[in-house]
């Protein structure tokens, strides 16, 4: 499969999920089930003719054009200045669109695409803290929020893992301070980390057992911050505990995505690893699995599908997912610029005009 398939079906996947999920986001299961019937939410409930992104898609996106800026930059004039800082300045252009704030100079070409910024933030407390003036970090956190709220910030980092040119441990700890930039809590900057840490090994090895992968991550991840983070052990047990649920013969999907509660960020991440290690390769499965439950289905279905659109390509998504979700364009373009990555330069004969107005001078 193409590098250009596996990044679109990573972000066309992550915006099926949220879509889907979002109608049925902190609903009781019961409540679900109610008006739905007993196997739950099946596909889109669509208001308008149309299944709307919300702010998981939307930071995601947010996110990647603001690597692409740090990286351009870095590639055509030298800059110097940290990439998050770059993702910061994004995010914070994004938080603008959602708060009905002053106009000021757009830097982000995803700007002047009203349907990635429609105003469906699902966390307010994610508004306030990026209207701050300072900006969390992973040593000076800003608050102990704990909500997945910053979760998909990691796709697109997995996603230009190789173009920054960073090791393992590295992209890991990159993604665990774009999460931070907003959420103090440990636990939601670690689980950043973690499923920054799956989706590069999933780009890597595509084939491996998502099982056996959760024990590699968590002695990875052990390795790398149990000794800093030994608070967020919490964490480390909700993975063993997806692992045992991924092995029990005697639980239904349901039942397990209510034990898991899906409600915290790494609650949101191990029901998304669940869905995804139990669904058989089945896309319909693991959407269905991701969002019926009494927790964040937007985010438990954002991040599902951003790990099956990644192994199955965009091609393999069902077409009528598509057909009424707004911003496919849009997300297809964003995606074919990250599959590209900085490769051309000012003075190349491939030279990218279009590059040039997105990415380094940065207007729209």
């Amino acid at each position: 499969m193409e590098k250009r398939d596996i990044f679109r079906g990573m972000f066309l996947g992550m915006a099926v999920g949220d879509a889907m999920g979002h109608t049925v986001d902190k609903k009781a299961l019961s409540q679900i089930r109610e008006d739905y019937g007993p196997n739950g939410l099946l596909g889109y409930d669509l208001v308008n003719g149309y299944a709307d992104v919300t702010s998981y898609t939307q930071m995601a996106a947010f996110t990647a054009n603001g690597l692409l800026m740090g990286l351009s930059r870095r590639t055509f004039r030298g800059a110097t200045a940290p990439i998050e800082k770059y993702v910061a300045l994004s995010l914070r252009e994004w938080c603008r669109s959602q708060q009905y704030s002053p106009l000021e100079k757009n830097r982000c070409w995803l700007s002047s695409h009203p349907e990635i910024k429609r105003r469906h933030c699902l966390d307010t407390r994610l508004l306030d803290m990026l209207s701050r003036e300072t900006l969390g970090t992973m040593e000076n956190p800003v608050n102990s929020i704990d909500a997945p709220s910053s979760l998909t910030t990691a796709v697109p980092v997995a996603m230009l893992a190789r173009d920054m040119n960073l090791d393992q441990q590295e992209v890991n700890l990159l993604a665990a301070k774009i999460a931070a930039l907003a959420q103090g809590s440990p636990a939601a900057y670690l689980s950043s980390a973690v499923l920054c840490h799956v989706l590069c090994s999933l780009l890597y090895l595509p084939e491996q057992d998502l099982e056996n992968l959760l024990q590699q991550t968590v002695d990875a991840m052990t390795l790398q911050f149990g000794g800093e983070h030994f608070h967020a052990m919490h964490l480390w047990e909700l993975l063993n505990l997806t692992k045992v649920l991924i092995a029990s013969e005697n639980i239904s999907p349901m039942e397990a995505m209510e034990q898991l509660k899906c409600t915290t960020a790494p609650e949101v991440l191990c029901g998304a690893l669940y869905a995804c290690a139990t669904c058989h390769g089945d896309f319909d499965a693991a959407m269905i699995t991701a969002v019926n439950h009494s927790g964040r289905s937007a985010a438990v279905g954002a991040i599902t599908g951003a790990v099956m659109g990644m192994r199955l390509g965009d091609k393999a998504l069902p077409d009528f997912y598509l057909e009424s979700l707004e911003p496919v364009d849009v997300l297809r373009q964003l995606a074919d610029d990250m599959t590209a990555g900085c490769a051309t330069g000012r003075h190349s004969e491939v030279f990218d005009d279009d590059w040039d107005r997105k990415y380094l001078w940065a207007g729209v």
